[in-house]
């Protein structure tokens, strides 16, 4: 047993010792910028997935840019990073996209997206083709034209149902309903088929993004490539029974999916898969988070409150019939309902951080940042920036009216930004605002417990948001 302990404790010290010298014997002659790389392997991941109960920049970001300046290096999930929270530095890094830097995601996260096959060498082509499909089917559009009235179901039912309960948690439900509105769209009458609480695994699996890609029992990274699993598993059984029971002529996402691949070089069944996985995951999680988020700031601002039922109170009585769906130029018309989701965005960050990687070293701003290394560009944090947002800690949906193009396009990136700009931005928003009409309109809502955040990584919240939905009379 001792020799045993003996070796393991060698080949740690033999590793940690190789791997201190990795970052000394550099291959190239120029300068990192500053920072540590914390521990062999997991590196300083410890330190960022620690919960803060605080909707601002994570604790451990916030140190480093006070130690370090805006531009530092670390080590997180086995991968050598720079961090950026200067705004200069993240719109030049963007600019370099196709160049210098591609899109990436941590080991972790490419191994549960299927992004570590070989399509990933495509990975231009393949992004490009993704943004369009998605785009024909969730894009404004086809939201226009086609969504607008099932979002619109969708969220009556929701809330009607929400209504029956003595008490409703806000993530999971509105999680779930959400994710029941885009399967739809994908899978048409085949979303049946998806039983199970694929909402919760894909949840489990962002919580899973720093994990160590160490695969046994026991681990997180184990656990979340167990789940994957068996949710590919159930995306594979809808698309084995379409080809065999229906082909590739249904004028759903699925059935656009499996009509390109008859013309399209890179896409096969398993491609398909994995493009399902991604979409079915990335429609539904931000939404859920950003609307439990507006619940909670709505409870704690009433005066907010009484604007926004004001504001889709007019809508309805502008309507020749006030129970009437809601049209396209509605939606358009809701500007302080978008100025409440905007200021939401801004504070809660749902999605902190962008990553790229280096394709070359590439030098910036009097450093270098070697080739294969992770960016991690931080653009919660020109969200808090006192020079762009007055008192930028309070909610303030009005401050939005004063605030032009310009300067929201450089300032405020909730969605991604550069090349990289989310697909499905609009449809986020259109679900958002839809979902307020008809709760502003029709229910009234009281807070009984939780809203607790705890952010990490992510933006998530400790103990739920429990929610009391009650109709108007």
């Amino acid at each position: 047993m001792w020799t045993v302990v003996l070796g393991l404790a060698t080949l740690f010290v033999a590793y940690y010792i190789h791997w201190i010298n990795k970052w000394r014997d550099s291959k190239f002659n120029g300068v990192l910028p500053p920072g540590t790389m914390g521990l062999p392997l997991i590196g300083e991941t410890i330190q960022l997935s620690r919960l803060s109960d605080s909707l601002d920049v994570h604790p451990f970001i916030q140190k480093k840019v006070e130690r370090y300046g805006p531009i530092f290096k670390t080590c997180l999930a086995g991968r050598p990073v720079v961090v950026s929270a200067d705004a200069e530095f993240n719109n030049y890094i963007m600019l370099q996209e196709g160049r210098a830097v591609e899109m990436w995601y941590l080991d972790t996260l490419s191994k549960f997206f299927g992004l570590d096959t070989e399509w990933l060498k495509a990975l231009g082509l393949i992004h490009k083709y993704i943004r369009s499909i998605t785009l024909n089917h969730f894009g404004a559009e086809a939201l226009r034209e086609r969504f607008l009235p099932f979002i619109e179901a969708s969220s009556m039912e929701a809330l009607h149902s929400w209504s029956t309960q003595p008490s409703v948690e806000v993530k999971n439900a509105s999680a779930l309903m959400v994710f029941r509105t885009s399967v739809n769209k994908m899978f048409g009458e085949d979303a049946k088929k998806l039983s199970g609480n694929i909402p919760g695994k894909f949840t489990k699996l962002l919580g899973g993004f720093l994990s160590l890609p160490l695969n046994f029992p026991g681990t997180t990274y184990h656990k979340c490539l167990k789940d994957m699993k068996e949710i590919q598993k159930k995306l594979r059984e809808v698309v084995d029974d379409r080809l065999a029971n229906v082909g590739p002529d249904v004028e759903d996402f699925l059935g656009q999916a499996l009509k390109d691949k008859e013309s399209e070089k890179f896409i096969s069944e398993e491609f398909i898969i994995q493009l399902l996985f991604s979409i079915s995951f990335a429609s539904f999680e931000s939404i859920s988070t950003t609307l439990t988020l507006i619940l909670k700031l709505l409870d704690e601002h009433p005066e907010v409150v009484k604007e926004l039922e004001a504001e889709h109170e007019a809508i309805r009585k502008a309507r020749a019939d006030p129970d009437g769906p809601i049209t396209w130029e509605e939606y358009k018309s809701m500007t302080f309902t978008l100025q409440v989701i905007n200021e939401t965005l801004r504070l809660g960050s749902v999605t902190p951080a962008l990553l790229r990687k280096t394709v070359k070293d590439l030098q910036v701003k009097g450093y270098i940042i070697p080739e294969g290394w992770t960016i991690m560009l931080v653009t919660a944090s020109r969200h808090r920036d006192p020079k762009v947002y007055k008192d930028p800690h309070i909610f303030n949906p009005w401050r939005w009216k004063d605030l032009d193009s310009i300067t929201i396009q450089k300032n405020f990136m909730p969605f991604g930004g550069g090349l990289r700009h989310c697909a499905g931005a609009e449809y986020s928003k259109v679900y958002l605002c839809t979902f307020l009409h008809i709760l502003c309109t029709k229910y009234r809502w009281t807070k009984l417990g939780g809203g607790r955040i705890a952010r990490a990584h992510i933006l998530s919240f400790e103990d739920g948001l429990h929610v009391k939905f009650t109709p108007k009379e």
